[in-house]
C-alpha cells in the first residue's frame, strides 16, 4: 500500500502538497487513469529503480483529465515537466529521471527546471 509524501521546494514557496508515494509495478501502471479530476494539494510520486528516459516516460491513455508531470533525477531535482494532454500515447523526459510527480495542471508554474525537491513522510 503506497504511503503519502509532503512535497517542498526548497527553491520556492508552493501551496502544500501531498502525494502517494508509488513503487510498484501495479501502482505505477494504475497510476491516475480513469480519474477525471485531482485535487489542487494532491498528486502521485511514481518511483522508478534508477534514473532513465524510458522508464519515466508516462501514458495518457484512459485519463480524462489533463495533468502537471514533473521529473526529477535521483538528487530529486526537476529535469523537466509538461503539461499532459488526455488520451495521448506517450510523454518523455528530456533527460534522465527517477521520479515522476504527476499533479493537477494549474501547479506547473510551481516547478522550475533546475529547483531542488524534498519529500518527507506526511
Amino acid at each position: 500500500m503506497p504511503h503519502t509524501v509532503k512535497i517542498t521546494n526548497r527553491n520556492r514557496t508552493i501551496d502544500a502538497l501531498k502525494a502517494r508515494y508509488c513503487r510498484s509495478f501495479l501502482c505505477q501502471l494504475r497510476g491516475l487513469t480513469f480519474r477525471r479530476q485531482i485535487a489542487r494539494d494532491e498528486g502521485l510520486l511514481l518511483v522508478q529503480r534508477h534514473d532513465s528516459r524510458l522508464e519515466a516516460s508516462i501514458h495518457m491513455l484512459f485519463c480524462f483529465t489533463d495533468l502537471a508531470i514533473i521529473w526529477l533525477d535521483s538528487s530529486s531535482k526537476v529535469v523537466d515537466k509538461v503539461l499532459a494532454k488526455t488520451w495521448r500515447p506517450a510523454y518523455f523526459p528530456a533527460r534522465p529521471a527517477k521520479y515522476i510527480l504527476e499533479i493537477q495542471p494549474e501547479r506547473l508554474g510551481d516547478f522550475k527546471i533546475g529547483d531542488q525537491i524534498e519529500f518527507e513522510n506526511a
